[in-house]
C-alpha cells in the first residue's frame, strides 16, 4: 500500500482544515518545500497536494507551489483543488503533476471529466469521491449532492476510471480512525484502486487499510500533530516492501 502524505495549500502555506471547514484553518509550515523534503528524506515517494485556494476560486491558484515541489523533489505528486477547465489541467501537468484529482467537476460536468480520461488516460486522472453518509459532496465539501457514492463509482468505473480517492468527510481531520467499513464496502462492490483518505490517527490504522486491499492511504493531520512520526512511516514502508 502506498503511503501518500497530504500538503494542503492556502496562500502558499502548508495548512490543515477540519472536515473541510476553512474557518478551522491551522498553519503548520510557511514553506511547503521544507515539508515535502522531510517526507522524501524518510523514504516517502508520493504526495497528495491540494490547492485549497483553487477549490474556493474554482480554478488553479497555487501552481507555483506545485512547480516548486515537483522540480525540487523526486516525489510523484497528485494534484487537486479547483481543477475545472482544460487549461487548469494543462497547467497542472506542465507544472509537474503526475496525476490530478477531479471531484466536483466529475459530479457537475461529467462530459468534461470523461474527456480528460480519454485525453490523458486513466493512470493520470483520479476520481475524487468525497462523501457524507454515502452521498457525494462537492464545492470543497460545502454542498451534498443527491448522488449515491456507489452509483457514482460504478458509473465512472464503466467510463474507464481506475483510481479513486474516497474521503469520508465526517472523519477528515478528526484523528478518530478511517472509515474502514465504507472502504470494505467499496472494495467489495467495485474493482477500483482505492486510496483511503481521512481519519488516519495512528500507525496501527495503516496495516488495517492495507489488509482491506486499499491501494494507498493519504495521511495529513496525524503527521502534523505528531501522532505518526516520519520514522514510523519509514519503517512501515520498508516492512511493506
Amino acid at each position: 500500500m502506498r503511503i501518500i502524505p497530504a500538503i494542503d495549500i492556502i496562500e502558499g502555506k502548508c495548512v490543515r482544515l477540519t472536515k473541510g471547514d476553512y474557518s478551522t484553518q491551522k498553519t503548520y509550515n510557511e514553506n511547503p518545500l521544507e515539508v515535502a523534503k522531510a517526507f522524501e528524506a524518510h523514504g516517502i515517494a508520493y504526495l497528495h497536494l491540494v490547492d485549497l485556494d483553487g477549490a474556493k476560486a474554482k480554478h488553479i491558484v497555487n501552481q507555483k507551489v506545485l512547480e516548486n515541489l515537483a522540480s525540487k523533489t523526486q516525489l510523484k505528486i497528485d494534484f487537486g483543488g479547483g481543477l475545472k477547465s482544460d487549461e487548469d489541467l494543462h497547467i497542472a501537468f506542465e507544472c509537474g503533476a503526475q496525476q490530478i484529482t477531479g471531484g466536483s467537476i466529475a459530479v457537475k460536468e461529467p462530459q468534461v471529466f470523461n474527456q480528460w480520461l480519454k485525453d490523458y488516460g486513466s493512470d493520470k486522472i483520479i476520481l475524487g469521491a468525497d462523501v457524507k453518509n454515502e452521498w457525494i459532496a462537492t464545492d470543497g465539501w460545502t454542498k451534498t449532492s443527491s448522488l449515491s457514492l456507489f452509483d457514482f463509482l460504478e458509473d465512472y468505473q464503466k467510463q474507464g476510471v481506475k483510481y479513486t480517492i474516497c474521503t469520508d468527510i465526517s472523519k477528515d481531520g478528526m484523528l478518530m480512525g478511517p472509515a474502514f467499513d465504507l472502504y470494505q464496502k467499496i472494495l467489495g462492490q467495485t474493482d477500483l484502486k482505492l486510496i483511503a483518505s481521512g481519519g488516519v490517527s495512528s500507525i496501527e490504522d495503516l496495516p488495517r487499510l492495507a489488509a482491506l486491499g486499499c491501494e494507498g492511504s493519504i495521511l495529513g493531520k496525524a503527521i502534523y500533530e505528531n501522532r505518526i512520526s516520519l520514522k514510523a512511516l519509514e519503517h512501515f514502508i520498508i516492512n511493506s516492501n
